[in-house]
């Protein structure tokens, strides 16, 4: 005799299957989760823990007297090469460069996104694709024609400085190091901004010129406006890539206090002369991985948003 099987044994065996499958799910982001984290936790517990500590005890354990001394040591007397000074000069040096540098790329990928979409003009296919072409050129096959760039405006910086008395920091590796950033940024912003403004109304921009308004009315008072999630993505990605920056940094501005925070990080982790203080390097990686952690924390959210605005059109 064959057993009959009701709807009501049908539907808890489908809720069965999906609990066994969220299970599952859950499972495996959680230990990919804590796989992913467990340097971030090694990181931080260790550099609240003292020497002592350290050596003699487990890489994973808590801190048995946590204490804010490496963080300290690290923000203001750790030595970068000779200089014993800490970190902190460095982690403004950064600052001076990342700010600008985002600013200027992300404005300037918003307006050529702009163009590009709502101004079409011809070759613009072209432009485009050769601004995409630009976003794979790999950092080292720039490294010589950027540096030949670099030095003719360092020379014309010297032209100026006795002309007219200032040299508009040409020459200066912060500069350089923003025009740099700049440059290399603006393909990825462009295309960002592009796909974004692609699935933006064009009626309202053909209707603001109808009322008369200027290109850059438009631009200021209509796309602007509109285009937060986008500048969230665009911030986001430009912040972390020129924060986290080496190769450029370590070529341009590898030596002397205008170096950034990651080449410096590098000289306190590689330093030669005394006894290697694992806490005050955990505490130095912390406070350089600060800033990226805090834009993540504070604007994550809107970066998947983001992405997906321009994502379909309509």
């Amino acid at each position: 005799m064959s057993a009959v099987t009701t709807p009501a044994r049908q539907a808890s065996g489908g809720v069965n299957v999906k609990i066994i499958n969220r299970i599952v799910i859950y499972g495996l982001l959680a230990l990919f989760a804590l796989f992913y984290l467990m340097p971030l936790f090694v990181m931080l517990v260790t550099s609240f823990k003292t020497m002592d500590e350290i050596q003699n005890g487990n890489m994973l354990a808590l801190p048995k007297a946590p204490t804010f001394d490496p963080w300290l040591k690290a923000w203001g007397e750790t030595c970068v090469g000779l200089t014993c000074a800490g970190i902190k000069g460095y982690f403004w040096n950064s600052i001076k460069m990342v700010v600008p540098a985002v600013l200027i790329s992300t404005m300037l990928g918003a307006l050529n996104g702009y163009v590009l979409t709502k101004w079409r003009f011809r070759g613009a296919t072209l432009v485009f694709g050769l601004m995409l072409f630009a976003c794979f050129i790999p950092f080292q096959s720039v490294l010589l024609p950027m540096a030949t760039i670099l030095g003719s405006l360092g020379r014309f910086g010297v032209t100026l400085q006795n002309s007219v008395g200032t040299s508009f920091g040409l020459g200066n590796p912060t500069v350089n190091l923003v025009f740099v950033h700049v440059v290399y940024g603006i393909g990825f912003t462009t295309l960002f901004f592009r796909n974004y403004y692609e699935a933006f109304p064009t009626e309202l921009v053909k209707a603001a010129q109808v009322d008369g308004a200027s290109f850059f009315q438009i631009f200021r008072r209509i796309m602007l406006p509109n285009s937060m999630p986008i500048f969230v993505v665009t911030v986001i990605y430009q912040f972390t890539n020129i924060w986290n920056d080496f190769l450029f940094a370590s070529a341009y501005a590898g030596t002397g206090d205008a170096m950034p925070m990651t080449v410096a990080l590098n000289n306190v982790v590689n330093t030669s002369t005394g006894v290697v203080e694992y806490n005050v390097n955990m505490a130095a990686a912390m406070i350089a991985a600060l800033p990226t952690l805090l834009v993540y924390v504070l604007a994550g959210r809107y970066f998947v948003r983001g992405l997906m605005a321009g994502a379909v059109k309509g």
